[in-house]
C-alpha cells in the first residue's frame, strides 16, 4: 500500500468507507439534561468530524441501570432517539458514517446514580477505584450487587432494545461495548467474575453473555452492521484476569462464525509485558486469528497508523485524543499538515469550549 494507507477506502460491513481513519467513541459528558439526551451541540460535534472513515458514538447507556458518568446520553428513550436523529441526519448530510455504541458500565458507576442503591455487577467485588457523582464530585466505588442468574435475560434484552432505538435514530449500524472494565468485560475477566452459574466459572461461561448481547444486536441490525469493542489486555477500571490470553483468544475465534461489521481492539494503556498470560500487541496477536475487518485503536500516530495497515495488523485505525482537537484530522494526513493538541482541561466539562471551537486546518 501506498504510504497513506490510511486514506485508502475500505468496505466495512455493506458500507464503502472514504478512508481508514475512524473516530473512536469519546466520553465528552455533553448531555446536560435531565432526559440524558443529545443536543444541538453534539449534532454539530459530530457532523464537524464527519470526514471520519467510519464515526462511532460516544458510549450510549443502554439503560439507567447503565449509568456510570454524569452527563452522558443514553440510548433507551424516545427523547434520546430524537436528540440522536438529529446527530445522525446531520452526519450523514455532510456524508458520514456512524454507529452507535452500546454500554452498560456495571460495577463502575456509584449509588448516586440509582437512587441510592448499588451497581450490578457479575460478583459483588468492589472495583476499588474513584468516580464522578453526578455533581462531579469525586467519590470511592462501593461494593455492587451480583446479578441474580435471572436477572441477565433482563440485560440482554436491553441491549436488544437499545439496538432497536439506535436503528430508529437513525445510525448506520452499533458498537457492543465490551471493553475497559465494563459490564460485559467484568463478566469475561476471573477477577471479576466469581459466579458459579452458567455465565462464571470456565471460559466459555463467561463470555456467554457476550455472545448472547451479539446475537439479540444482530438479530435486529443483520451482522453486517454490528462491532464490537474488546480490550484483551486492558487494566482500566479492571485487574489483570488469570487467563486473559485464553479468554480472548477463545472469544474471538468465536466472533469468527459472525460476519461482523469489524472487531475493534483496545491496545494496552501502559505495558504488559511482564503480566503473566496478558497480550502486550494486541493487534499482532490477533490479526492472523481473526478473518474479518479489524480495526485497532490507542497510542497511534499518522505513521503509526499508516504502518499497522502496510503491515497487514490492521484494516482501520480509531483515534480519539487527535479527532478532540482535529474535527478535520483525514483531511490533516492527507495535507501533511500540523495537528492541533487538544485542551484535556475542557474535555469533560461540558458546553462548547473544548468541544466545537477546534478550528480546522483551512480556518486556523
Amino acid at each position: 500500500m501506498s504510504e497513506q494507507a490510511l486514506l485508502k477506502p475500505v468496505k466495512l460491513g455493506r458500507y464503502a468507507l472514504p478512508n481508514r481513519v475512524a473516530m473512536s467513541p469519546l466520553t465528552r459528558n455533553r448531555a446536560a439534561n435531565p432526559e440524558l439526551a443529545p443536543t444541538a451541540l453534539h449534532a454539530t460535534y459530530y457532523t464537524q468530524r464527519a470526514g471520519a472513515g467510519l464515526i462511532i458514538s460516544e458510549a450510549s447507556q443502554i439503560s439507567p441501570q447503565g449509568v456510570g458518568y454524569p452527563n452522558t446520553p443514553g440510548i433507551y428513550s424516545d427523547a434520546q432517539v430524537a436528540g440522536w436523529r438529529r446527530v445522525t441526519e446531520s452526519v450523514h448530510a455532510a456524508g458520514g458514517h456512524m454507529f452507535c455504541q452500546l454500554w452498560h458500565v456495571g460495577r463502575i458507576s456509584l449509588p448516586d446514580f440509582h437512587g441510592g442503591e448499588p451497581p450490578v455487577a457479575p460478583s459483588a467485588i468492589n472495583p476499588e477505584t474513584t468516580l464522578y457523582a453526578p455533581d462531579f464530585s469525586q467519590k470511592p466505588t462501593v461494593t455492587p450487587r451480583a446479578l441474580g442468574t435471572e436477572e441477565i435475560k433482563g440485560i440482554v434484552d436491553d441491549y436488544a432494545h437499545a439496538a432497536r432505538c439506535a436503528l430508529e435514530a437513525g445510525f448506520d449500524g452499533v458498537e457492543v461495548h465490551a471493553a475497559n472494565g465494563y459490564l460485559l468485560n467484568q463478566f469475561l475477566i476471573d477477577t471479576s467474575n466469581q459466579r458459579s452459574d452458567a455465565y462464571g466459572g470456565s471460559i466459555e461461561n463467561r463470555a456467554r453473555i457476550v455472545f448472547e448481547v451479539v446475537d439479540a444486536v444482530a438479530a435486529i441490525w443483520g451482522a453486517d452492521r454490528v462491532g464490537i469493542r474488546l480490550s484483551p489486555s486492558g487494566l482500566f477500571n479492571i485487574g489483570a484476569g488469570s487467563d486473559n490470553r485464553a479468554q480472548f483468544d477463545y472469544v474471538v475465534d468465536r466472533l469468527n462464525d459472525y460476519a461482523l461489521a469489524y472487531l475493534h481492539l483496545m491496545e494496552p494503556f501502559a505495558p504488559v509485558d511482564d503480566i503473566p498470560n496478558m497480550i502486550p500487541r494486541v493487534a499482532e496477536h490477533y490479526r492472523p486469528r481473526y478473518r474479518g475487518t479489524l480495526m485497532i485503536n490507542n497510542g497511534f500516530d499518522q505513521a503509526k497508523g499508516n504502518a499497522v495497515i502496510e503491515n497487514g495488523h490492521a484494516d482501520l485505525v480509531a483515534y480519539g485524543r487527535l479527532f478532540i482537537s482535529n474535527p478535520d484530522l483525514p483531511a490533516r494526513f492527507a495535507a501533511g499538515a500540523p495537528l492541533t493538541e487538544p485542551d484535556q482541561a475542557t474535555f469533560y466539562v461540558g458546553g462548547e469550549k473544548g468541544y466545537i471551537d477546534y478550528p480546522t486546518y483551512e480556518t486556523a
